[in-house]
């Protein structure tokens, strides 16, 4: 018999492996753990908590913290009680966060330091209860977690049943608001019932057991990670490990070796590029080594395509073992050596990235989903993914495409409706069809291509329409480039703001001669680097998909300054009006090379806030070049950038000119580090006792 209701399910794992980790996180310096069912009394102490204070069956409670085992315990202590659970990301603002209380009915509060309390500048008035997990708040309403534990230890005495038996699949468990890319969140209401079943059906594709240990750290407020990095481990028996913070991810996975990774594209595509810098930098010989290595994993995939026991060449199989103790167990190794499987949602991911991570040995695995339906509508199996799809539906889930491709699902995990927004939801929802918004393809097999939102696409003034995400992901995929966005709605081209990525032409800039980001994205070097990029990434497109112009800013979209949503989703309309000036530039007769977003038009925003996407830039570009590992490899094809360009007032064919000896250059000296490599001492020594011990053989066998 299936659980009946989130709690149950975890219930039926404390009682199948009582003594096993399920919760490890770092304290004081080392990793610390809770059993299960160490995890189980806390939740029913903090159960016995919350009802002191007035919690009860109904009543809204939010959750306001970083990732950490106190959030998994509130979560399910809130549910237990037949109470509804109400996400909230950390990083909003006062206002922000005093909306969602306010269009919850949230009556008690569960947030992670005062800083957090003091942001909230007027507290609505159902709130009756704060409770603060790290520090003590000033706030009258507020108490300590510690405090809150304890009075529920005195009451609960060793009560194993305190009501959550009596819930059912079809009651309201959490209320989860959008992340409000049109206009203001909508709390989407999920049952019991529609998170059990996308967790089941999820565990089809996707094949996690209690022998998995998986590194959280995406916000646990976004569906995605509640769902697969919260509920699906406990429901499995897995262990969550939580990482100290962002910037602490690399150290964290060494210390923790998961054997399973949920993140969102921009952290992979970071460690791709990572791996693409450093083979860039090696040694010819190392460079060649690694090419090597990934033709034979390609030639591997060639004939299995990703599945398990299909029949591979003795010879190949040792090629492809060999190379993967040589090469890709370096890499492994910086990933804590037992990643067997990495999952990616939130977004699009570039299958260049998927099909790399696969040859590697570290498969990615994409879905899709959206929070209305709890979340995942479609994902890749893990025995034959396709790179390029978010792939086929859930069981039990229908799709089918409406007459003008929007995707549309019918699901038992799709949403019971928008808090309080009946409209919004007869909208949304249509004899049991949930619209999701994006207009998607079907291949062949069945699999599922999204092409973009359905608000997004753009109408060119010529008739033509124009899907930007998969431009501007091609765009993203270059080291150069870290943030893009295209206009032209309703005009005759389409146009491009392009954020570059800093840290990476920073050194190439210092040589021009400039250093701050306003002179980067000013400097011509700059510009010609990013045409460049922009012409051969967007080769394969139409024509009239390829940007004609583009701007560049002078710094990041971030969710400060109200240009991405919590989810890290880019608010278009919020960035075509802070950039509305430029944006007009692009379509004046004007040379391109003038129009340039300076500091002047940032709305007020002189610096570039700390944002999610800054912070997996900081982590995954670390520049690591002295670390003598194969990590430093990567492709076979290394493109040398123009590290020698002349500064600014330089002509453009001296700037090519440049390059061209740049090149030269580049050739040369790995010509010059293979000599050195061949008549080094040791390798003459080789050769030496090679030869001496072929005369010792010849003289014993004749």
């Amino acid at each position: 018999m299936k659980p009946q209701n989130l709690v149950d399910m975890l219930h039926r794992t404390v009682r199948r492996f009582p003594n096993k980790n399920a919760l490890l996180w770092k304290e004081d310096g080392h990793y610390r753990g809770w059993s299960y069912t160490r995890l189980w009394e806390t939740i029913r102490h903090m159960a016995f908590g919350l009802r002191s204070l007035g919690v009860q069956s109904g009543s809204k409670v939010a959750i306001c913290s970083t990732n950490g085992p106190y959030w998994l315990v509130s979560d399910f202590a809130i549910m237990s009680l037949g109470a509804v659970s109400v996400p909230i990301y950390p990083t909003l603002t006062g206002k922000q966060i005093r909306f969602i209380l306010e269009n919850a009915d949230v009556e008690a509060v569960i947030m992670e330091t005062s800083e957090m309390v003091d942001r909230v500048p007027e507290w609505p008035k159902r709130v009756r209860s704060i409770i603060v997990i790290k520090d003590r708040s000033t706030h009258p309403l507020a108490t300590t977690i510690s405090s809150v534990l304890k009075r529920g230890e005195s009451e609960s005495v060793n009560v194993d049943r305190w009501g959550w038996q009596q819930l059912k699949r079809e009651d309201l468990a959490t209320i989860v608001h959008t992340s409000g890319t049109t206009g203001d969140p909508k709390g989407v209401m999920l049952s019991h019932g529609n998170l059990l079943t996308n967790i089941e059906e999820n565990l089809s594709f996707v094949p996690v057991s209690s022998r998995d240990i998986s590194l959280s750290f995406l916000p646990l407020s976004h569906i995605f990670e509640r769902t697969c990095g919260q509920f699906i481990p406990m429901a499995v028996g897995g262990t969550i490990a939580y990482a100290e913070s962002m910037e602490t991810i690399p150290q964290n996975l060494v210390e923790v070796k998961p054997t399973v990774l949920i993140s969102v594209p921009r952290l992979f595509e970071k460690m791709h590029q990572r791996i693409l810098d450093r083979v860039e930098n090696s040694s010819f010989l190392r460079r060649r080594i690694f090419g090597w290595a990934l033709n034979v994993s390609k030639e591997r995939w060639n004939l299995t395509n990703g599945e398990l026991g299909w029949p591979v060449p003795v010879s190949l199989e040792r090629k492809y073992l060999l190379a993967r103790k040589l090469v890709f167990s370096k890499i492994h190794a910086q990933t804590g050596g037992r990643l067997r499987m990495l999952v990616s949602g939130g977004a699009a991911l570039d299958p260049n990235v998927a099909r790399f991570f696969a040859l590697i040995g570290l498969p990615i695995i994409e879905g899709y989903g959206m929070t209305e339906c709890s979340p995942v509508i479609a994902c890749n199996p893990f025995v034959h993914p396709k790179p390029g799809t978010v792939g086929k539906p859930l069981p039990h889930s229908e799709v089918r495409l409406a007459d003008d491709g929007e995707l549309l699902v019918k699901s038992p995990s799709v949403m019971m409706g928008y808090y309080n927004q009946p409209e919004e939801t007869a909208k949304t929802v249509e004899n049991g069809w949930l619209h999701t918004g994006d207009i998607a393809e079907f291949d062949e097999d069945g699999y599922i291509r999204i092409v973009d939102r359905k608000k997004n696409i753009l109408v060119l003034s010529t008739g033509k329409n124009v899907a930007p995400q998969p431009v501007e992901n091609a765009l993203c995929s270059s080291r150069y480039i870290q943030q893009a966005v295209l206009v032209g709605h309703k005009r005759k081209y389409v146009a491009a703001l392009i954020v570059p990525d800093f840290e990476v032409i920073r050194p190439l800039a210092n040589k021009w001669g400039v250093h701050t980001d306003e002179e980067i994205a000013k400097a011509p070097g700059t510009r010609e680097l990013i045409e460049r990029e922009m012409e051969r990434l967007t080769a394969d497109f139409a024509p009239f998909e390829r940007p004609k112009k583009f701007a560049l800013l002078s710094r990041p979209f971030t969710l400060e300054a109200g240009e991405l949503t919590p989810t890290l989703k880019v608010r278009t309309k919020q960035v075509e009006q802070r950039y509305a000036s430029v944006i007009a530039g692009l379509y004046e007769d004007i040379p391109a090379e003038e129009v340039a977003a300076s500091t002047a038009d940032n709305g007020g925003h002189t610096e570039q806030a700390s944002s999610l996407t800054d912070r997996f830039s900081k982590v995954w570009s670390t520049d690591d070049r002295q670390t003598d590992t194969w990590s430093q490899a990567a492709s076979p094809v290394v493109t040398t950038p123009s590290s020698h360009l002349p500064t600014n007032g330089a002509s453009m064919d001296m700037r090519k000119k440049a390059m061209q000896n740049s090149n030269w250059v580049s050739v040369m000296a790995d010509t010059v580090t293979l000599l050195r490599q061949l008549f080094s001492p040791p390798v003459l020594i080789g050769i030496l006792i090679g030869i001496v011990a072929g005369f010792v053989v010849k003289w014993l066998w004749f």
